[in-house]
């Protein structure tokens, strides 16, 4: 019996995964209409962990992560604005694509990978850091990517972009639950109001489906699809397992974080590829199959960068 966190984590990152994929390819599930499965992750498994977790941490727990958030929204921010930038100036893909790319790269699998990684190396005081910055992810590039797409998606049904539908695209992305949720849990901890107990283990139940659904629909999307290793999955892996923990040494450097809170904004960041990004592909009906490679190779490659980074920061 292995005991290694890398293998322990990812295994079954990928078991579920091919689960899915097998699940689509034998048609025991129809891998072209998935919207359910969609819905049950980012309408309510997903907030209602987020939520769950960010409001059942202390006022001091909550007020000790700032720095967490600071570091790792600047990773996420700006990689995404350069991932953004570079396809739609070199590569010419739409703004809505370049944005869910940029939500693929810049956004880490936290719930999938994050959880498991962080409570091997660091045991239950794991748990509130994943969860700040899953709440980072939520607030910052996620709504910034809803609000691109929905502006998109208004433009081609209603002809000019006004002010009105901007405001209306805006509004869209800030009231999804997955963007609500841990935004409403922060507010509950700053607040120092607990989270009664029977209401946090119903939120928990329907939370812990979160991880293996989201990996379950991911394998079941990429088994519609073939597998596509170009120039751009190439690169998004680069940017993914290498250039985003570098980004978060610079910064955590740059501004001179502690070092536990370092090491913590390290690790997430050399997180592979998060699967908001295809999630949010199915459900506007945009370019899944670029996304899912984008996960596939970025979670096969990290397990080298992983052990790397684990090995660095937390020798044993």
């Amino acid at each position: 019996m292995t005991s290694n966190p890398i293998v322990m984590a990812l295994a079954p990152v990928f078991f579920v995964l091919l689960l899915g994929f097998a699940a689509g390819r034998i048609r025991v599930i129809d891998n072209h209409h998935v919207e359910g499965l969609n819905a049950l992750v980012m309408d309510f498994a997903l907030p209602a962990s987020l939520f769950a977790a960010t409001a059942a941490a202390s006022r001091s727990q909550t007020i000790e992560q700032g720095p967490l958030f600071l570091v790792s929204g600047l990773t996420m921010l700006v990689l995404y604005v350069a991932w953004y930038w570079c396809a739609r100036t070199f590569a010419g893909v739409t703004k809505s694509d370049a944005s869910l790319q940029a939500l693929t790269i810049g956004f880490p699998n936290l719930a999938g990978v994050g959880l498991p990684i962080l409570t091997s190396v660091m045991g239950a005081a794991g748990i509130v850091p994943v969860a700040v910055v899953l709440a980072t992810g939520s607030i910052l590039v996620s709504p910034l990517t809803l609000i691109v797409v929905e502006m998109n998606a208004s433009k081609a049904h209603g002809g000019e972009m006004s002010a009105r539908l901007v405001l209306v695209a805006i509004r869209r992305a800030l009231t999804k639950p997955v963007v609500l949720a841990p935004a409403l849990g922060i507010l509950l901890s700053l607040s120092d109001l607990n989270l009664d107990a029977l209401a946090h283990a119903c939120l928990e139940l329907i939370g812990n489906a979160t991880a293996g659904v989201a990996l379950f629909v991911t394998g079941l999307v990429l088994s519609a699809q073939s597998f596509r290793l170009d120039w751009k999955v190439v690169a998004a892996t680069a940017a993914s397992d290498i250039i985003r923990p570098l980004l978060a040494v610079a910064i955590v450097y740059g501004l001179r974080i502690g070092p536990d809170t370092a090491k913590t904004a390290i690790l997430l960041a050399a997180l592979p590829s998060g699967f908001f990004g295809i999630l949010f592909a199915v459900n506007y009906r945009l370019d899944s199959a670029t996304a899912g490679s984008m996960v596939i190779a970025s979670t096969a490659f990290s397990i080298v960068t992983m052990a790397i980074a684990i090995a660095v920061l937390f020798p044993s």
